[in-house]
């Protein structure tokens, strides 16, 4: 059984979905979800779909081996961050190469790198009159945003719309491509 570790710092919506699509999947699972944030509700919905969880500071994340040890005791197959905010250690990327991805709601390389999520990106797609946006899935490296893109899809950007109306699309986007996209890495290890 393959195992998935989710990473969230928020309300934890798309670690609920990825779960919820391999609740059906005898192949992998969500088998942990850990957040940097001990009120974030993505902890609530690990608790209500029976998913340990681990909640940790910035510090045990990047200055200590604590959030390390825990992911080589779990052994994951796959690590995805699913609106995880922090800068992911080289430490942790060392030891996971190739298996720690990322959903970023804009068409990288635009709209990427520190500060650049939520609310924030959708408001500068308006701002620059972009056409389009949408959502990259990439493997994480030691820059945000920086590494090798594993997928994009894209969607129109209307003259009518406003941050929040760019962010439900992403959302459907996000619900709709993200679990398939990490199902389709983890059956490529087999091949």
């Amino acid at each position: 059984m393959k195992r998935i570790v989710i990473f969230a710092s928020g309300s934890g919506t798309n670690a609920q979905n990825i779960a919820t699509y391999f609740n059906s999947n005898s192949n992998a699972r969500v088998s942990m979800i850990l957040s940097n944030k001990k009120n974030a509700y993505v902890l609530d919905r690990a608790k209500k779909l029976n998913i340990p969880s681990v909640c940790f500071t910035k510090e045990e994340l990047q200055g200590s081996n604590k959030v390390l040890r825990i992911l080589q005791n779990e052994n994951p197959d796959i690590i995805v961050l699913a609106g995880f905010l922090l800068k992911f250690p080289e430490t942790i990327i060392r030891q996971f190469p190739n298996r720690i991805i990322n959903i970023h709601p804009a068409l990288l390389p635009k709209y990427g790198g520190k500060g650049m999520y939520g609310m924030r990106v959708h408001q500068a797609v308006i701002d620059n009159h972009e056409k389009e946006t949408g959502i990259t899935i990439h493997y994480v490296n030691e820059d945000y945003d920086k590494g090798a893109i594993i997928f994009q899809k894209s969607i129109l950007v209307s003259k009518k719309d406003t941050p929040e109306s760019i962010a439900q699309k992403i959302h459907t986007l996000e619900y709709n491509y993200f679990p398939k996209v990490i199902e389709k890495l983890l059956l490529s290890e087999n091949g």
